[in-house]
This record gives C-alpha cells, sequence and structure tokens, in this order.
C-alpha cells in the first residue's frame, strides 16, 4: 500500500513538471523565431529589442499555450467521465459523437445562419453564437446517447450507437458545407482544423472560467465515479443516486466537448487516449488520483501536439488535426491489443 502511494505521489509530480516544462517551451519556440533571452526579457517585464515580439509572446504564445493546457486537461477528463460512466475503455467524445454533434451546431451557426443564433428575444453572434451552438448540438446527442442507454444495456452496442450518431452528424454537416457558400465553406474548413491558437487574449478569460467551472465540478463527483465502477446496484447501496449521477456526469462531458470544440474546433484522440496514458503511469482506478493525474497529462500532451505544430517554423503549421492522431491512436491500437491478449 505504502509503495502503491509513493508511486502515485511520484507520478503527480512527474505530470506537473512534464506540464509545466511543456507550457514553458511553448512560450520560447514558435512559427516566428524570437532569442530566448528576449522572450525571458518579456515574461520578466523588460522591454525586447524589437516590440513586435512582446506582442508575439504575450498576445499570442501566451494565450496558445494556456489554450492548449486548458483545452488538453478538459477533453481528457471529459474522455475519463464516458470510460467509467460505461465501464468502455475505448469511450470518449469523439467515439460517442459529442464532437460532431458540437460540430454540427457550429456548422448550423457558421453556414446556415451566418454567424448569429437567435431564439426569441435572445441574439448571439461571433463567439457567443459559435459557442452556443457547440453546446446544443453537443447536448443532443447526450440525449440520444442518454435515451439509447436506458434501452441498450450492452456497452459495445451502446459504443455502435454512438459511432452511427457520428456518421450522421458527419453526413449533416457534410449537406450543410454542400449548400453554403464558398465563404462559409472555408471558414468551416478552417475551424475543422483545429487550432489552439484561436483563442484570444481578450477571449481567453471567458474560455478559462467556463472549463475551470466544468472541472471543478468534475472533481466533485469522485465518490460516484468510484462507486460506479463496483456497479450501480453497489452504487446505489452506497448511497448513490446512479441515475442522477449519470446524468451529470453527460452533462459536464457534454459542456466541456462542446466549449473546447468552439473555441478550438474538433480535437481528436486526446480524449479518448490520455486517460490510458494515466492508468498505466498510475496503475490504479481510483479517480482521487485518476481524475487529477488525467487532467495533467492531457493538458502535457495538448501543449507537445501545440509544439509539434510548430516545427515547420517560417515554413507555415502543421494542422493540428493531423497530429493529436499520431500521439492518440498508437495508444488505442495498443489498448485493443492488450485487452485482445488476455482474453
Amino acid at each position: 500500500m505504502r509503495n502503491s502511494k509513493r508511486n502515485e505521489f511520484f507520478m503527480m509530480i512527474v505530470a506537473v513538471l512534464s506540464a509545466l516544462l511543456l507550457f514553458v517551451a511553448n512560450l520560447f519556440w514558435g512559427a516566428v523565431s524570437v532569442p530566448a533571452s528576449e522572450v525571458l526579457n518579456v515574461l520578466l517585464g523588460s522591454a525586447p529589442d524589437d516590440s513586435a515580439w512582446s506582442l508575439i509572446v504575450l498576445e499570442s504564445r501566451l494565450p496558445q499555450a494556456a489554450t492548449a493546457f486548458l483545452a488538453g486537461a478538459a477533453l481528457s477528463v471529459a474522455g475519463l467521465l464516458l470510460q467509467t460512466l460505461f465501464g468502455n475503455p475505448l469511450a470518449g467524445p469523439e467515439v460517442f459523437g459529442i464532437n460532431s454533434g458540437a460540430g454540427v451546431g457550429v456548422a448550423v451557426v457558421m453556414l446556415l445562419l451566418q454567424g448569429t443564433f437567435a431564439a426569441g428575444a435572445l441574439s448571439l453572434s461571433g463567439y457567443a453564437a459559435v459557442l452556443a451552438g457547440a453546446f446544443l448540438g453537443a447536448l443532443l446527442v447526450i440525449a440520444i446517447i442518454l435515451g439509447l442507454s436506458s434501452w441498450v444495456r450492452n456497452s459495445l452496442y451502446l459504443l455502435i450507437a454512438g459511432l452511427a450518431v457520428s456518421y450522421l452528424a458527419s453526413a449533416v454537416i457534410t449537406l450543410l458545407n454542400y449548400f453554403s457558400t464558398a465563404e462559409g465553406v472555408h471558414s468551416y474548413l478552417i475551424w475543422g482544423m483545429g487550432d489552439f491558437g484561436g483563442v484570444s487574449l481578450e477571449h481567453l478569460p471567458l474560455f478559462a472560467v467556463l472549463l475551470i467551472a466544468a472541472l471543478v465540478a468534475s472533481f466533485m463527483m469522485v465518490k460516484p465515479l468510484n462507486a460506479l465502477l463496483l456497479g450501480d446496484a453497489y452504487a446505489a447501496n452506497l448511497g448513490v443516486h446512479t441515475r442522477r449521477a449519470r446524468g451529470i456526469l453527460l452533462l459536464l462531458t457534454g459542456f466541456l466537448t462542446a466549449t473546447v470544440t468552439a473555441f478550438c474546433g474538433p480535437i481528436s484522440f486526446i480524449g479518448l487516449a490520455v486517460p490510458h496514458f494515466a492508468r498505466l503511469a498510475l496503475r490504479t482506478n481510483n479517480h482521487i488520483y485518476l481524475l487529477p493525474s488525467t487532467l495533467l497529462l492531457g493538458g502535457a500532451v495538448a501543449l507537445l501536439c501545440n509544439l509539434i505544430c510548430q516545427l515547420p517554423g517560417d515554413s507555415g503549421l502543421v494542422p493540428l488535426g493531423a497530429v493529436t492522431p499520431l500521439i492518440g491512436a498508437p495508444v488505442i491500437l495498443y489498448v485493443v491489443l492488450r485487452d485482445k491478449g488476455t482474453r
């Protein structure tokens, strides 16, 4: 028991240091070459030799690094909640179609409503409209999955149903693109590649507050999460209202996924793969340790992906949607082969 706690504490320290080092690396490395000494001067409040470097570090790299960490943490926690909720290691926001549902909401706002969302006396535009569309789209998919979960008890069939919902959402997006204008299609295509640089310093506080509030609420669900690992009957005996807990967990998952998708575009594999990183490192399913470790590792993985996107330097940026599968897909293949080997 003592060795187990020592390992969990050690891995938490490693996760914290990894996230910190990668965060700092994102400040010093970018598409534009800025001398390390000048980056340090800007961070310490000194005037750099070139005023543009101050803008690059403080108004581009800093919010981009913060966005990457928060987005990675949110998607990873959302993936962990779904995997625990459905008892399926292949559950994730993208597999169950929550990402696609949020994407449909954004597509409706951007392609059909021309960036303005109106409902009665309420009228939203810009980021607010995109966020509302993403959340409503994710909420619709969550309602479908929640309804199916009461009919379909088999987790494999529920996973297949989630994939079907995802394909249906993709078909709707394709139709909206087909009937949209060239400008709308181009805007949605750029958004669909995923990008941590889309959150400006002005919008970062809103993005951070929304995600931190949902992450704090997720930490308050540690007891129900641990109880659900033992089955609904045992969880009920422990005083957990399983139906209510499942509803809250699904809403939290949808909110985390919708917020990230609205601001950063669809980001795949992080929510699916990072919880497995955390389990392999900690060798425990106790969410007291697993949840914060998943959060930190998710932020670290997203920061690493953002660094890889900057590798071409002045030649351009690698799309985020092309980087995350390179890290996440091998982990999923490993999980599938490992589980296959134990049967």
